[in-house]
């Protein structure tokens, strides 16, 4: 009883099932993972709440109470949860269409979007909805983040020029970039363009250098992870060294000494109603992008994670940063990344990573007040380039022209129209393509292949058939979406064989019938009898045979049922010969010399 108590509590608190194994081994693991995270998260979590359209700080607070609800209630042993470049441009994007950004309206629409998100994740979490995130494929998914990635990195270029631009997406972007450029700032773009070569060498370049110069491999990519610090310390101390900021260089300025603020997001109905769509739009990118970065890391420890508790563990984080000050929050692919590889063994990593954070929030903010905008600009810009992917587009192409066009749309809606149309572009174009699909199952008629007792494709292999005998595979459930489909394809193949006298419906792929296919299947059970052709069904699974056993469709069936397709061939081919033989027909095998 409390084992079973114990057991259903720790599928809703992860921590009571590792923390039953934690020890000083994984404390020391955990708190060296969490420093090198903190170091790359400070900067990080700067850029984006800027990129968010929000005061600095604001990052700071949502990757310190959102990431320890993670801690208590995530699956996951190396995610790192906190603001990530795609979840800030949609929330910019959505909190945007409610009040400029920056202004006290805007950060309260932050807020809402953030406990809206987080209401939404936990009760799709709480009724074990997490399949849903497999309707938006992969592909469409992709090509999302992709144009997602190059809008972001373009609306960053005015903070390495130093001059204003707007947009949400690529032409007016563009459009207002190129009209801003005479406006340049020199200093600034100095800046940016140095910290943006410094920050793609440090990814590429100094991993190589450094392991040529003799540090092992794992602290020199941890090093190389650790690049921004360096940009953001050597632009701070050029901006205060050479006074730039008096020569019209932007700085983050005075950034609050304080512990997250206690917030509570405005109830307004009306205002929560036109944040909904938004909100729910975030939930499924954030927690699609999480889930896919969780599972890869636990793969490569032999782990697993729960999606239904991703949902509630992410679901906790944006509740927590709703009432803390921070905005919508999700699991980021390169601090988990960072924290895999530092050695993270739990959660409780992500625990001292907030620790980090509050104390940086703390005492160290007077240090960034100096920083130039142009250097976070150049981390995001660094960092968002890494997710635009050209590769996987042209395998798509080479491997689904359907995938590829859903993938094109999504990537062409985004970059011309912006980011909530390419979400929603996105999930129709993934829930089309899988309807689509369905609609249209793979069936194929099949023969024996000589000597065995195989049965396959007739346009794939040589096999033998029977005029008079037709077996037609199935290789999907039957559904309402494909019943009309197979009705249509069954008859079309028996009135191009007027020979038939049996069909063979193989099952072995079919893993239901519905109600609506059921109706489908018994419309052709009749239409082949007046035909006066014998319907039969062979590898009948048990679950869907105690189905039809509970409908009066096995009454009517004018054939039989066999357990294997072998048995079904030879029993109706022996049928198809006594009947003919009864008639005094000649088998029509031996007239065509094939036996």
């Amino acid at each position: 009883m409390n084992g079973s108590g114990a057991g259903g509590l720790a599928r809703y608190l992860p921590i009571l099932d590792w923390g039953r194994s934690y020890n000083r081994t994984i404390l020391t693991s955990d708190l060296v993972a969490a420093m090198i995270v903190t170091i790359m998260l400070i900067p990080q979590s700067l850029a984006y709440a800027m990129l968010a359209g929000l005061p600095p700080e604001v990052g700071l607070y949502a990757s310190i109470l959102p990431i320890m609800a993670y801690a208590l209630f995530g699956t996951s042993r190396a995610l790192a949860v906190g603001p990530v470049a795609v979840i800030s441009l949609m929330t910019l994007t959505a909190a945007s269409s409610i009040a400029p950004p920056g202004s006290p309206e805007f950060i309260a629409a932050t807020l809402i979007l953030a406990l809206l998100s987080g209401l939404i994740l936990l009760a799709m979490g709480i009724l074990r909805l997490g399949f849903l995130a497999n309707l938006l494929s992969h592909p469409v998914v992709s090509g999302f983040i992709t144009a997602s990635g190059i809008i972001i990195a373009t609306s960053q270029v005015k903070s390495l020029l130093g001059v204003q631009a707007s947009g949400q997406a690529m032409p007016e972007l563009v459009s207002t970039l190129v009209t801003a450029i005479p406006q340049t700032n020199l200093p600034t773009l100095v800046i940016g363009v140095a910290a943006t070569a410094f920050l793609f060498w440090v990814r590429k370049g100094l991993k190589p250098l450094l392991i040529k110069a003799g540090l092992p491999a794992r602290p020199a990519d941890l090093l190389a992870k650790a690049g921004p610090i360096a940009a953001v310390a050597v632009s701070t101390l050029a901006v205060i060294a050479f006074d730039l900021e008096a020569q019209g260089v932007k700085v983050v300025g005075d950034i609050p000494q304080s512990l997250p603020p206690f917030t509570v997001p405005l109830f307004d109905a009306e205002l929560w109603g036109r944040l909904a769509i938004p909100a729910l739009l975030l939930s499924i990118i954030g927690f699609v992008e999480s889930v896919s970065v969780a599972q890869t890391l636990a793969a490569k420890k032999r782990q697993r994670i729960s999606p239904d508790q991703e949902l509630i563990g992410l679901g906790a984080a944006n509740v927590a940063a709703s009432f803390s000050g921070g905005y919508p929050v999700t699991g980021g692919f390169a601090r988990s990344v960072v924290n895999f590889d530092a050695g993270a063994e739990t959660p409780a990593a992500g625990a001292f990573t907030a620790v980090g954070i509050l104390i940086a929030a703390l005492f160290l903010t007077p240090l960034l007040a100096s920083l130039p905008i142009a250097t976070l600009a150049a981390t995001i810009i660094v960092a968002v380039l890494s997710l635009v992917d050209f590769k996987t587009p042209r395998e798509v192409f080479r491997y689904s022209r359907a995938d590829f066009a859903a993938m094109m749309a999504t990537i062409l809606v985004t970059l011309l129209v912006g980011v909530e149309p390419g979400v929603i572009a996105g999930v129709a174009l993934s829930l089309a393509l899988f309807l689509w699909r369905a609609s249209r199952p793979h069936a194929a008629i099949v023969g024996r292949v000589p000597e065995t007792e195989h049965f396959r494709n007739v346009k794939r292999h040589k096999v033998f058939t029977d005029p008079r005998v037709l077996t037609i595979r199935i290789d999907e459930s039957l559904t309402y979406l494909n019943a009309r489909w197979l009705e249509e394809f069954v008859l079309e193949q028996v009135a191009e064989a007027p020979e038939l006298k049996h069909l063979i419906l193989m099952c072995s792929a079919v893993n239901a019938i519905d109600a609506s296919a059921l109706e489908s299947v018994e419309a052709i059970n009749h239409r082949l009898s007046d035909a006066g052709v014998t319907l039969h069904l062979s590898e009948v699974k048990g679950p869907v045979m105690d189905a039809l056993e509970r409908s009066h469709f096995l009454d009517a069936l004018t054939g039989r049922v066999f357990l294997s397709q072998n048995a079904a061939f030879d029993a109706v081919v022996a049928q198809a010969n006594a009947e003919e033989a009864a008639n005094g027909e000649p088998d029509p095998l031996l007239a065509r010399g094939m036996i």
